[in-house]
């Protein structure tokens, strides 16, 4: 695996475990477990922006959300805002809808205005780049969340580099630690079901069965996915039918904004507990909520791989990932933060059942092969505890 040169172990910590306060800047917007392969093996080593080797142009485009979301295209946007710095041009495009359309749109318009570093996040980016990528041979692309599936077939040209999680991995760890604090009613409530919210449900029912394997404990999940990535009225009236009559303690709400029905419900209820998703979520959950209702999160490194990816791009080092897709997970089993998987260390309500010492020895099995977490989504993983498979909420 190669070794990351460029970016500091501070950027790791602070994009996946600090505020996720959204940062000012330039903005275009139009009117409105296999082995994982990663792109390093250890922290970043620098986090100052780099000079530029050319002359580059790094734009962002968001999904279909904003970059306030507290989720994927924040996480992004400040990670390319921190390593531009002002020495290389960023901004931003919001595309007007949720469409492949309105994403190719802002492609284009990115690319008109110049820009020639695309930085797109998210599994919805996958018919964008078939559609661009040839069309624009000359410009850079990097991807996240994108996998073989969302291509259709589609092999990847030299200019465009994509990168997947092994979130089944985190999913584990935060299931693991759930049941190991004490938690033996649990909710996984996911957004869709893409493949990397599946990762994370069925991870999660695999670690929750783990612990519950140790400590003799009788655990049941509710599991359900929203059918969308946003909290709304319904959803959050099925939360409330977890808390309040089936009795749930925990929900691990996984799918951007889908967050917000968990942590409604778990408010109305005495130490009602929600797990979050993909960045370090005890902040605005704990700070919109209720102090202390965040458990954990299951994490992984966006922030790092955007800053990793634009350092090799500016060293002129991209010909060695242009054309690929990398699955990243666990590049260390002795410092857990330096995992591309993880949960923090900070925020998690570690306790006796679950230490910090706990998890460091959880991840060096994991990472030595002594535990083994399946990352296959075609059905629920088979498991000693109960699993209530509700389907779609919507």
């Amino acid at each position: 695996m190669k070794k990351f040169n460029k970016i500091a172990a501070l950027v790791l910590s602070l994009a996946m475990v600090g505020s996720l306060a959204a940062c000012g800047g330039t903005a275009t917007q139009p009117s409105k477990a296999p082995e994982a392969s990663a792109p390093a093996a250890s922290a970043p080593a620098a986090s100052t922006p780099v000079e530029p080797a050319g002359d580059y142009k790094v734009a962002m485009i968001t999904d279909y959300g904003d970059i306030t979301d507290q989720s994927f295209n924040q996480t992004t946007y400040e990670a390319c805002k921190a390593f531009c710095g002002d020495s290389i041009p960023f901004s931003y495009y919001k595309p007007a809808g949720d469409s492949t359309a309105e994403r190719v749109a802002m492609v284009d318009k990115a690319i008109a205005d110049g820009f020639n570093v695309i930085v797109m996040p998210g599994y919805a980016f996958g018919e964008t780049i078939t559609q661009t990528a040839d069309v624009y041979p000359d410009v850079t692309f990097i991807a996240l969340d994108v996998g073989e599936g969302d291509l259709g077939g589609y092999t990847l040209p030299a200019n465009v580099y994509c990168a997947v999680y092994q979130e089944e991995l985190c999913g584990y760890m935060a299931g693991y630690a759930a049941v190991k604090l004490g938690y033996d009613h649990l909710g996984f409530l996911g957004g869709m079901a893409v493949p990397a919210v599946v990762r994370y449900g069925y991870g999660f029912v695999q670690g929750a069965d783990a612990a519950a394997a140790d400590t003799g404990a009788s655990v049941t999940v509710e599991y359900a996915y929203g059918n969308q990535f946003f909290g709304d009225a319904d959803i959050t009236a099925a939360m409330d039918n977890w808390y309040q009559t089936l009795g749930v303690q925990a929900v691990f709400a996984c799918g951007g904004g889908i967050y917000t029905s968990a942590a409604e419900a778990a408010a109305k209820v005495d130490g009602g507990k929600v797990i979050g998703v993909d960045v370090d979520q005890a902040g605005i959950i704990d700070g919109g909520y209720g102090a202390g209702m965040t458990i954990t999160s299951a994490m992984k490194g966006l922030a790092p791989t955007v800053e990793h990816m634009l350092g090799e791009v500016v060293d002129g080092k991209f010909s060695e990932y242009g054309g690929k897709i990398d699955t990243l997970g666990l590049v260390s089993g002795d410092d857990p933060t330096v995992n591309y998987v993880q949960i923090p260390m900070e925020t998690t309500q570690w306790g006796d059942g679950f230490s910090q010492d706990d998890y460091k020895a959880l991840v060096k099995d994991m990472f030595d092969g002594k535990i083994t977490v399946s990352n296959d989504i075609s059905a629920m993983p088979s498991v000693s505890i109960t699993v209530n498979d509700l389907g779609n909420i919507k």
